[in-house]
Formats: C-alpha cells, structure tokens, sequence
C-alpha cells in the first residue's frame, strides 16, 4: 500500500539556526491549521518583545541562555528549558546571558469560547 503524502515530517532543526546581526531571525518549521513552529534566533543582546496571542505556546530553548518573560515573571532559561502558556498571557524573550539564544516556539489553535 502506498500513500500519496507522509504522515509525518523530519526537521534538522540544527540546520535550520540562522542568527540576524540586526535583530530576530525566524524560521518557519511548519505551519498547519492545528499547529505552527517556528524557530527563533537571538544573537547575544536581542530581544523577542513581549506581546500575546490568541493560541497556545511552548517555547522551547533549544541552544544558549537567555530569560524567558511570561507575564510578570522571568525565567531563566538554558538548553531544554520549556515554557507553556495559555492563550492570551503576554510572553516574550531575551538573550541577556552573554550567549545566543534559539528558541523553539510551537503554537496550537484554541477555542478561544473557553477563556471568555
């Protein structure tokens, strides 16, 4: 039995870092109705303004150090340091360690009838 498209897809996310000496770079990973991703690159010093969404986040520090901003709270955050939010709860980030930072952000759809 074939099948005309796969079920799933392989991302090198390694190859995928690329850093902008003038501010965030961002890589679309995957962009679906029920899920996006999306990588992002800070070199030392740059920032990912804090701002909301209407869906819910991860984020994901794939490489680095840097401070992970939700809501009033800072979180320092390190390879493999995960951060979940609801829908609508301000989040941003900075790489404010001395290092670069990368960032995974995964992004799902919401019924938003539910935070009403």
């Amino acid at each position: 039995m074939t099948e005309d498209k796969k079920k799933y897809e392989v991302i090198d996310i390694k190859a995928q870092i690329k850093f902008n000496p003038m501010g965030l770079s961002r890589q679309k990973l995957h962009d679906a109705p029920e899920m996006r991703v999306a990588l992002m690159s800070l070199k030392s010093g740059q920032e990912h303004k804090v701002h909301t969404a209407p869906m819910r986040l991860m984020m994901l520090c794939v490489q680095g150090k840097g401070t992970i901003l939700v809501g009033d709270d800072k979180i320092e955050a390190q390879a493999m340091t995960a951060v979940l939010c609801d829908p609508m709860v301000p989040h941003g980030f900075v790489a404010d360690k001395g290092e670069d930072l990368v960032i995974m952000a995964v992004v799902t759809s919401v019924d938003m009838e539910d935070y009403e």
